[in-house]
């Protein structure tokens, strides 16, 4: 702490006169930056519709209540082709993850200067790009369906699965490994039981995990024709049929909630 002397008295500072210098320069460049992007907001923005907002959300909100629960009939199909687009869309990024995140550990990889990277790589493009932007793509290529859907969802998932294992690998404790290598055990019977079990309670979280965030995902793809749910969301709002827009929101809240619980109570039994 800084000590300045003025009439023969010591003072007490917090910072140096430098220090504090730089921290008012910060702020004021923080502020400048602040009101450069206020200034480009403001003109890509209409603020008729913005001031006009309220209104029309009041009126939305009017015409959406109550929602019309006997249209819940038609929305079983689509629920159930919702929570199939999670749940095979994690099951395949879980079977593909896992040779990923081996070959990304610096610890099991076969190679640090080749096969590394390449699994890295892999990580980051898969967990780079959206869902929905990863749906869009394989609708161009494969046509719109519940099966481009179950495809966006397990190429997003791969990323994320494999990062969080290959931390759990390199995180393993090495004198298990030691042991069972100092038996004469193959590379394959190493991995089996000396690596394999210590990674399991983190692979059974990250699974669960990622089926949770899975299913809010897949309530979103049939906006762009990737099926589920989202698809008849779509439809209804194309017709401005606002009390059937409120009962599948309502459906998708309930599906999320209750995806929520199971992953929670999965969770704490396994982990």
């Amino acid at each position: 702490m800084p000590v300045l002397e003025q009439d023969g008295v010591k003072i007490w500072h917090r910072r140096t006169r430098q220090e504090s210098l730089v921290r008012w320069f910060g702020w004021l460049l923080g502020l400048a930056v602040f009101m450069v992007c206020w200034q480009r907001i403001s003109e890509a923005t209409t603020w008729f519709f913005v001031w006009d907002a309220p209104r029309i959300a009041n009126d939305i909100w009017t015409r959406a209540t109550p929602p019309k629960w006997e249209y819940i009939t038609q929305l079983g199909r689509p629920i159930w082709d919702t929570l199939n687009i999670a749940t095979l869309g994690t099951l395949i990024s879980l079977f593909l993850a896992v040779p990923v995140a081996f070959m990304a550990a610096h610890n099991t990889t076969p190679s640090r200067v080749f096969v590394r990277p390449i699994a890295l790589l892999i990580i980051v493009a898969t967990r780079s790009i959206n869902s929905l932007i990863w749906a869009l793509l394989l609708i161009a290529i494969i046509g719109p369906g519940v099966f481009a859907g179950v495809v966006a969802i397990a190429i997003r998932s791969i990323g994320f699965c494999a990062k969080l294992l290959y931390e759990a690998i390199e995180e393993i404790d090495e004198t298990q490994v030691e042991a069972i290598t100092a038996t004469g055990a193959s590379r394959w019977q190493v991995m089996a039981y000396g690596i394999v079990p210590q990674i399991l309670p983190a692979f059974a979280g990250v699974a669960v995990f990622r089926w949770d965030i899975n299913i809010r995902e897949s309530t979103v793809l049939g906006l762009v024709g990737a099926g589920g749910i989202g698809l008849q969301l779509q439809s209804s709002l194309n017709v401005l049929a606002w009390p059937q827009v409120s009962l599948i929101l309502v459906v998708i809240l309930m599906a999320v909630v209750i995806s929520e619980w199971v992953s929670a109570k999965v969770r704490g039994a396994i982990i």
